[in-house]
């Protein structure tokens, strides 16, 4: 078998073709339709490999999406990570439009800031499909962790260069990631890796209307949270840039910025800290010395431990992340030549991390 058809997702939801799940994203599979493409299986032989030329190491974890295992290349030895694609009820629904959607952005994308998708391989009787992917062993969530206090700001400022520069990446090719956060990023030495699309899209201009429940709830712009599941909200890249300053926020204290226990507290949270109190201009935001709640939630920690504070341009960046008003969010390309990053301390690479235990794998059963 020489290639895999499988259906090109660009258009299936606006076309009717799939049905969101309970959380109102799309998951179920499409039925047979003109608008099928070959993706070509990148292996060295160019045919696809059969999954049996892998053997499974052990179950690294399981999602909506897939089964992702710790596996070994037979063939060269090198050890991978395995994701199996959810088949649901193949027969009737047909593959799942969120594992065509994956596959289809993974194999097109090329960035040293996001996760490598090797070849695609089948089950020994066509009826599996299986992603290969570089193997790395933690996760940005993982890694903070176990950290013994926040990173420096010179290191903060490294990763988010890096993630900057994925993200548009990513937007200057159309696709919307949805689920920035950091237990999707990939630590690898000193380098980040954004991983797991399964939410990923591509987008089109003019907007189209999208489901709105995207993104795991911390790191949910409020535009997404201020609308209904009735409403399908026009949003716009500005939702993955909302998730980057959390993820900022997060690398500079050490823990997550809007804990919000419902969609209304988080909401809720997100207006104290970054809403101002003119109430008839909802989407302005005060510069960043005046933002007198973020300001104190990212400096009081740091003054009180006795650690550097971030400067008056760090906080800028933040303010111009988190604005409340999509239209007035700072794009990631252009917050890659905010001045933040010109200040010293100069972007640095972390020292080496702290030893942490393996990643745990479960049985294969």
């Amino acid at each position: 078998m020489s290639e895999v058809k499988v259906v090109d997702v660009a258009e299936t939801s606006e076309a009717g073709l799939a049905k969101p799940d309970d959380d109102g994203d799309l998951e179920q599979g499409v039925p047979h339709t003109p608008e099928v493409q070959d993706v070509k299986c990148s292996s060295p032989c160019g045919k696809c490999r059969i999954v049996d030329e892998f053997e499974k190491l052990g179950r690294l974890g399981e999602g909506a999406y897939g089964v992702v295992y710790k596996a070994r290349d037979k063939r060269t030895e090198e050890i991978v990570a395995l994701k199996k694609i959810k088949m649901h009820n193949q027969e009737t629904e047909g593959f799942p439009v969120t594992s065509l959607r994956e596959i289809n952005l993974l194999i097109s994308l090329r960035h040293p800031a996001i996760v490598d998708v090797r070849e695609v391989v089948i089950g020994k009787d066509m009826d599996s499909v299986f992603m290969v992917m570089e193997y790395i062993e933690r996760n940005l969530k993982d890694v903070m962790a176990a950290l013994p206090q926040p990173w420096e700001h010179a290191v903060v400022k490294h990763m988010m260069q890096q993630l900057l520069d994925a993200v548009a990446y990513l937007h200057a090719n159309w696709v919307l990631h949805r689920d920035l956060k950091p237990s999707n990023i990939l630590v690898s030495g000193g380098e980040l890796k954004i991983c797991d699309f399964g939410m990923a899209r591509r987008y089109d201009s003019p907007i189209k209307a999208y489901t709105h429940k995207v993104v795991t709830m911390w790191y949910r712009a409020p535009e997404l949270l201020a609308s209904t599941q009735e409403e399908q909200y026009h949003y716009t890249a500005a939702v993955d840039v909302w998730s980057l300053g959390c993820i900022m926020a997060e690398l500079i204290l050490n823990e997550t910025l809007f804990q919000g226990t419902s969609e209304i507290d988080q909401l809720r949270r997100i207006k104290k800290m970054v809403w101002t109190a003119q109430l008839e201009k909802p989407g302005f935001i005060f510069p960043a010395h005046k933002l007198s709640a973020l300001r104190d939630r990212i400096l009081y920690p740091a003054a009180q431990a006795g650690r550097p504070m971030l400067s008056e341009k760090g906080l800028d960046l933040l303010a111009q992340l988190l604005a409340y008003d999509p239209d007035k969010r700072i794009s990631a390309n252009a917050a890659l030549a905010h001045p933040w990053f010109q200040e010293p301390p100069l972007p640095t690479p972390p020292p080496p991390l702290p030893a942490l235990p393996l990643a745990a794998t479960m049985p294969l059963q």
